[in-house]
């Protein structure tokens, strides 16, 4: 009787800790958390006072008295106080009045995070109301919600390209055999567009004018059909105010070193993959899941340089926390896949 009231009073969540967007997905509920991992604090107490999506609106329109800060960077937290209050917020945000029994907490770590980071993460989660915390690597956590055989003895390969890094891995009998997890991604393509632009057009543009640019004209290899978007920034010149149309392949250009180095390794990768291993992934190909798998033209050029089957996975910004909700739903059969 005391289980089954603790299990009323208290759902088990699982967290993709993103450093663009943090998920959260409640056991039987689904994902109920999309929003962006952005913090805005009192300059004067250091208190938050709006998070998520609303402090993104704030991003790049603050006062002298409003700081937007993101507690995040590649893949893991930059400020500790800042990621517990962002992680409280969320956790009370859709367990609501539920917080009698703090609840199972599972959170998705990039694979390259070291044993201080794992801890801070942990330390993190259990002050903001956590009873138990499971950590989860990403790569491995990614191939579950997609729903790949991670427990058989048989090869997979996935690359989760998020906004902090990118996750390479090799996975078979429920373990991670070769990975690489390297700092560029996401928020890296962001700052080619941006710096690009400063180069050639001498036009300065933020950080959300960046992203919106990836995502309407952004490509890894040629298109059809070039398209057109139309930017707005300031002048470096005159310093007032201009808008400029840009190509899609001025910014394929902008984005050519961070692609490659992403490609890059994925070819070292593939070159530390064990002989038996590499021929699954040639039958069943390689897996691409987070927001930058999204990028166009990016699976077509990973075909055209591992001569490879490339697939994009369903909704692969959900990915990695459908695999927590996956695991939640079976802790111990998950067991060997869990920190």
């Amino acid at each position: 009787m005391a289980f089954s009231i603790s299990g009323w009073l208290s759902n088990d969540i699982g967290i993709d800790l993103g450093t663009a967007n943090t998920l959260v997905y409640v056991k039987g509920q689904g994902i109920v958390v999309n929003e962006p991992s952005i913090v805005a604090l009192d300059r004067k107490t250091g208190k938050p006072i709006a998070l998520g999506g609303q402090a993104r609106e704030m991003m790049g329109r603050e006062n002298p008295d409003i700081e937007v800060v993101r507690p995040l960077r590649d893949g893991v937290i930059a400020d500790y106080d800042v990621t517990e209050e962002m992680l409280r917020y969320f956790i009370r945000k859709v367990l609501k009045n539920k917080l009698l029994v703090r609840p199972r907490i599972v959170i998705c770590i990039p694979s390259g995070v070291s044993a201080v980071e794992m801890r801070a993460v942990r330390e993190s989660a259990e002050r903001a109301g956590a009873r138990e915390v499971y950590l989860i690597k990403e790569p491995m956590a990614a191939a579950i919600g997609i729903g790949l055989p991670v427990g058989d003895p048989v090869g997979s390969m996935v690359i989760d390209i998020g906004g902090g890094t990118t996750e390479i891995a090799v996975i078979a009998l429920s373990g991670i055999v070769t990975w690489k997890s390297i700092k560029m991604a996401g928020d890296e393509l962001n700052d080619s567009i941006v710096q690009f632009l400063k180069r050639k057009h001498s036009l300065m543009v933020g950080e959300r004018s960046a992203e919106e640019i990836k995502c309407a004209i952004g490509a890894a290899g040629p298109l059809d059909q070039e398209i057109q978007h139309t930017c707005r920034g300031l002048d470096m010149v005159s310093s007032i105010p201009k808008t400029i149309i840009v190509d899609s392949s001025e910014i394929r250009e902008a984005l050519a070193e961070p692609v490659n180095s992403i490609i890059e390794a994925v070819r070292q990768n593939l070159e530390q993959t064990p002989p038996e291993l590499a021929a699954d992934i040639l039958d069943r190909g390689i897996i691409l899941t987070g927001g930058g798998a999204l990028l166009r033209g990016l699976d077509n050029r990973l075909v055209e340089e591992t001569s490879l089957p490339v697939i994009v996975a369903d909704d692969p910004l959900t990915c990695v926390v459908r695999g927590t909700g996956k695991v939640l739903e079976d802790i111990s059969m998950y067991q060997k896949v869990l920190i």
